[in-house]
Order: structure tokens, then C-alpha cells, then sequence
């Protein structure tokens, strides 16, 4: 399978033979699986204290007194007795006096919880790593078709072939200005001008670090970081990775195969003579 080159000015070059990788199946229940666990090892375990809701001298007051057995508050100098006046806690509107209260007990106000969650949880999601290259040539083979990438929501012009491949020259950009100029020359500027806009997440989001959205760009798949990876990164939905660096997760992003990917001849180059083919 072969494709046209293309300089930096958008124009055809030559041609380079594409690896054996860009013509697998697609197979996105793979995909979905890999990335999964790709990002499973960026979760944060969290857990509470296996003694939380428990430091208390709380006792029951067994049988004989007309009330349940729940562990509740002793009577003290600063909570006071059943009759007594002392420290009250309010529920539902209502004040109560604070010696007798339900603790530890779960499913009673101010009782434990009854299955808290625990930091010893694995929450690591494992594939085997024959599974994972598998799901990197079917993301890739995903990059070729204009139709998986023109409904992954994509801005691309109906005449575009992909993949694109661009000449090595492409990796010594520099500036911003020539990155954004080599963008519109390829062709890519509708695209670049839907990633500007930003949206306001819905939900509690907004208050946990993470209150805007922005979309997806094109991905640049370099031999080597020249230069273009400092040029290119202030455009919104852009990002620069090398090829021993590339992941299911730049590639299919939120499980979903079909990012408009530029490589360089370099890069295709390297796959090449690396050899990573899928076996079957």
C-alpha cells in the first residue's frame, strides 16, 4: 500500500510504501479494552480509614430498657444523661440530646457507612501485550479512513487523502507561526479553528478541576523532537508524539479509533524498519 509525501508547503513530493500495520482489521472491542487499561494505571486508589466511624465509646444498653440494642453515646458531664440537659445534635429539624445517640452502627444517623470504599481495591486493568499491540494497528488502521475520522467529528475536506504524510522537514519547525502556516497548507485549518472553541463542562466538574472541555485536534506522529513539539503546542487540540511514544490513548481518544493523524516519512520510516507488525 503506498501513499503520497508532501512537503511542508502541501504539495505532492513522492511516495512511501506504508507499513503492514496500516492495513489491519478494526477491531474496536480491542481498542476499547487496551485503552481502558492503558488508563487505569492513572487512577488514584482512594479509600477511608478501615476504622472510621468506629473510635468511639459508644456501648449498647442491652435488654431491659424499652429501646433497641444499637451501640449508642454514654452519658457524660458534657453530653448529659436521658433526663439531662447537655450537648444536642439536630436531624430533620429536630434537636435531640446527645447521650443516647445510635454511633458506629451503619444505616443509623451518625453510624458508620456500611461499605466504604478501600484504597486495597485494584482498580489496575491488565491486558496482555500482544492485545495491546493489536489494538494500536487497528487505531491506526482507523487514521486511513476518511469516513471513521470524518464521524469521530473531524473537520476534514471530502478530497483529503489520508493518511497524510508530510516530509521530514516537518520535525524542524520552530516557530508557532510556521506550524499554524504547514496546518493550513495541508489543509487542516477547519479543523484547528472547531478545537478553538471552549465549553463549560455540566455537572460538579466545574468544581473539581476540570470546568472546561476542548475538542480533539490532529495528532503529528514524529521520528525524533526537533522543534516541532515546542512549536505546535500552544494550538488548542494539537499534540506531538514520537513514534516509540505513541499510545492507544493519543490514537483512539475516549476508546473511539479515528483521530486525523499527520505523519512524517521519518516516522513511517522508523515503523518500517523497526518491524512492529502485529503477528497473526
Amino acid at each position: 500500500m503506498k501513499t503520497d509525501v508532501l512537503d511542508i508547503q502541501g504539495k505532492k513530493k513522492g511516495s512511501i510504501d506504508l507499513p503492514k500495520m496500516f492495513n489491519e482489521v478494526y477491531r474496536p472491542i480491542i481498542i476499547k479494552k487496551s485503552f481502558l487499561s492503558y488508563t487505569s494505571w492513572n487512577y488514584q486508589a482512594k479509600g477511608a480509614d478501615p476504622l472510621a466511624g468506629q473510635k468511639t465509646a459508644a456501648v449498647s444498653w442491652q435488654t431491659g430498657a424499652g429501646k433497641s440494642i444499637m451501640p449508642r453515646v454514654k452519658p457524660g458531664p458534657h453530653r448529659g444523661g436521658r433526663n439531662a440537659k447537655g450537648h444536642r445534635y439536630r436531624s430533620k429539624g429536630r434537636w435531640f440530646r446527645m447521650a443516647g445517640r445510635y454511633l458506629i452502627a451503619p444505616g443509623t444517623v451518625g453510624g458508620r457507612q456500611a461499605h466504604p470504599p478501600k484504597a486495597q481495591k485494584n482498580i489496575i486493568k491488565k491486558v496482555n501485550n500482544r492485545e495491546m499491540d493489536l489494538a494500536l494497528a487497528s487505531a491506526i488502521t482507523a487514521t486511513t479512513s476518511n469516513e471513521m475520522v470524518r464521524s469521530r467529528g473531524h473537520a476534514i475536506d471530502e478530497k483529503l487523502v489520508l493518511p497524510i504524510v508530510v516530509d521530514t522537514a516537518l520535525e524542524e519547525i520552530k516557530t508557532t507561526k510556521e506550524a499554524k502556516t504547514v496546518l493550513t497548507a495541508l489543509g487542516l485549518d477547519a479543523d484547528i479553528s472547531r478545537c478553538s472553541k471552549i465549553k463549560v463542562r455540566s455537572g460538579r466538574g466545574k468544581t473539581r478541576g476540570r470546568k472546561y472541555k476542548t475538542k480533539v485536534g490532529p495528532l503529528f506522529v514524529v521520528s525524533e523532537e526537533k522543534g516541532l513539539d515546542v512549536a505546535a503546542r500552544n494550538i488548542k487540540g494539537v499534540d506531538i508524539v514520537t513514534v516509540d511514544d505513541l499510545n492507544i490513548e493519543l490514537l483512539a481518544p475516549g476508546a473511539t479509533a479515528g483521530r486525523l493523524t499527520v505523519w512524517t516519512k521519518g516516522a513511517i520510516e522508523q515503523i518500517s524498519k523497526n518491524g512492529t507488525e502485529v503477528e497473526q
